[in-house]
């Protein structure tokens, strides 16, 4: 065959196979909705005595969280489900938070607060480290965690428990958002990242390959991580929440679901520089690129390195314009799972307006710089800032 026949073949290929992977996230994020429909129908009901009730365990690690705290611990004060535990590690904390754990453990005297105090942590993922502290005490069922910087509804616990009833399902991954707290590209764009970066979780475990989640809206059956050895199996990782559920995925019977519900949301803080936002949306990149689960992070390079060739042939279509389906391809992609996304997730997204149409081409642009840099071995640091979740020390 000759040059032109090959490169006519790589430009139908790619467009043809890139618009069929994204089609077939759409087919896995409609499976999703229907699972879930079905999971919010079988709420546990709100008449049961409390020894009828699932025992749940909510494991929050914390380190200088006194910003963010009380707005969690508000959330937690009214939950509807009374059949809970609070454990709540904190993790070398030098500032208010441990007392205003303290508050929060007053507010029940049965001792359904526990917190536990690290005064080392050896890490090399503190946050991980922290967490294994946690379920190593935890009583429940069922572990559910969040981070100390989230708000949760009302109806977190009650509503995550439910969609945990079918005994096949070892893990359910929820919907994280961030708040929109005031007009800026630099907010409005994290909120979108992150209500996108769901949709594609949620649709790649629609169709049984899920490959990561949000640890901060995440429950997991007790039975089926004893299954799998423990915690102390999971390997560690710069993403120990994509590395649970890779070694539930390979290593159980247990199917992991989504939830997209309202009742189920969790609303997160955004970060206030682009340093700092590229610097966590970096880490998550490398974690998918990286990851040590082959399925992963196979996945995610394709995902990843496709989108990244078709914008890369958007700067050189001038010059070449017959690269005009691997761009067509990419962009028409972002357009169908940003009307996903707002079609699911637009009560918890800033107000549709313009800035959306320049997302549909920033997005894959930002992406695509991330896995440059990630392929360059940028370094990324672990929690720069002060007052954010997760249990890194400065």
């Amino acid at each position: 065959m000759t040059m032109q026949l090959w490169y006519g073949l790589f430009r139908g290929t790619f467009a043809v196979v890139f618009i069929g992977v994204q089609i077939a996230l759409m087919i896995g994020l409609f499976v999703i909705w229907r699972k879930d429909r079905i999971g919010r129908a079988g709420l546990v009901p709100h008449g049961l005595a409390e020894e009828e009730l699932p025992r749940v365990s909510v494991i929050i690690p914390v380190h200088n969280e006194q910003e963010e705290l009380p707005y969690l611990l508000q959330s937690l004060a009214v939950q509807e489900y009374p059949q809970a535990e609070f454990i709540f590690i904190d993790d070398r904390s030098s500032d208010a938070s441990p007392e205003l754990l303290g508050d929060f453990a007053g507010i029940f005297p049965d001792g359904r607060v526990r917190v536990i105090t690290l005064r080392e942590n050896p890490g090399p993922n503190c946050k991980q480290y922290a967490l294994g502290k946690g379920i190593a005490v935890a009583s429940g069922d069922f572990f559910l965690f969040t981070d100390a910087d989230c708000q949760v509804p009302p109806t977190w616990i009650r509503s995550m428990t439910a969609r945990m009833r079918d005994p096949q399902v070892g893990l359910t991954i929820g919907p994280v958002f961030k708040a929109f707290p005031r007009r800026g590209f630099l907010y409005h764009y994290q909120c979108f990242d992150h209500a996108v970066r769901y949709m594609y979780l949620a649709g790649s475990t629609g169709l049984g390959a899920a490959g990561g989640g949000f640890g901060n809206n995440l429950i997991l059956r007790e039975e089926a991580l004893r299954f799998i050895g423990g915690y102390t199996a999971v390997p560690v990782s710069l993403t120990e929440d994509a590395a649970l559920i890779a070694r539930l995925r390979e290593g159980s019977p247990y199917q992991i679901r989504a939830a997209l519900g309202r009742d189920v949301f969790v609303m997160t803080g955004t970060e206030h520089t682009w340093r700092d936002f590229t610097n966590q949306a970096l880490r998550w990149n490398n974690g998918g690129l990286f990851s040590t689960d082959p399925a992963t992070g196979y996945h995610f390079r394709f995902l990843m390195i496709t989108i990244s060739l078709g914008i890369l042939g958007l700067f050189l279509l001038p010059v070449l314009p017959s690269l005009w389906p691997l761009s067509g391809a990419v962009l028409f992609s972002m357009l169908m799972n940003t009307l996903a996304t707002l079609g699911l997730f637009g009560s918890a997204l800033p107000p549709r307006d313009l800035l959306y149409l320049i997302h549909l081409v920033f997005t894959p642009l930002y992406f695509t710089i991330l896995t440059i840099l990630g392929f360059c071995r940028f370094k990324v640091i672990w929690k720069p800032r002060r007052g954010r979740s997760g249990t890194e020390g400065p």
